[in-house]
């Protein structure tokens, strides 16, 4: 099975940090984020394919074309047009060697291991997690069977205790198949692309299993390195 991890953006808001380096090699107790959230991964990826734009040249040598026995391609993103713009450089790229389930992850989140191997269990399966601020992620509402209903990408206000589902937010770690590229994705205001409209769409016509993780860290700012230190018992 294969990884296909995003790592191509600039990583603004952790400037001055990625004046130098790209956000995935940012270290986290020594270690790169990427390296970290590649260790995670279950035995079952046997191949990562890394979508690189900003600084890909250091994504490259650092983890060449094989690391710790799993064969790595590189993909490159011209243009951060968006996660959704960012996969579609996979489909294009290699063609029928994707298609198949593949595990897409965001290459500055830490990820406990245990969700991701149950996720690749699945057919189609999205990592979820609760948050104290979920606004600031896309929002997930689940049917009553566990299944993914429905995504809204960080509203500016959400009543929560209406809709049942109170600070639980995707991820971005997600288990999908060939049936992503099917959807036509409209840009949205700032003219990029995202994942969430597909995975609405995807969700409509086909079960989502819904998939929490108890270790998920979310690294967007530079004292959020910090917290993935506490995270791992790091003083």
């Amino acid at each position: 099975m294969q990884a296909v991890i995003l790592a191509a953006g600039e990583g603004k808001r952790m400037l001055p940090l990625t004046l130098n380096l790209p956000k995935p090699l940012l270290p986290v107790a020594g270690t790169p984020i990427l390296e970290r959230i590649i260790d995670a991964l279950p035995s079952e990826i046997t191949e990562l394919i890394i979508v690189v734009g900003y600084k890909a040249d250091l994504i490259q040598n650092y983890f060449g074309d094989l690391y710790k026995g799993r064969l790595i391609t590189y993909v490159m993103q011209q243009e951060q047009k968006g996660t959704y713009h960012a996969l579609l450089q996979v489909k294009e790229q290699l063609g029928e060697r994707l298609y198949g389930r593949f595990l897409l992850l965001n290459a500055d989140d830490l990820h406990g291991s245990h969700a991701l191997s149950e996720a690749t269990q699945n057919p189609l399966a999205l990592i979820v997690a609760e948050h104290e601020d979920p606004t600031k992620f896309g929002i997930v509402l689940k049917n009553e069977d566990g299944t993914l209903k429905d995504v809204i990408e960080k509203p500016e206000v959400f009543d929560g205790a209406a809709e049942g589902e109170i600070g639980l937010v995707s991820t971005g770690a997600m288990v999908l198949d060939e049936k992503i590229f099917k959807y036509e994705v409209k840009p949205a205001t700032n003219g990029e692309f995202y994942l969430p409209e597909a995975l609405r769409q995807l969700a409509a016509e086909y079960p989502v299993q819904l998939v929490e993780q108890k270790e998920w860290v979310p690294i967007g700012y530079p004292e959020d390195l910090e917290k993935a230190e506490e995270s791992l018992g790091v003083e």
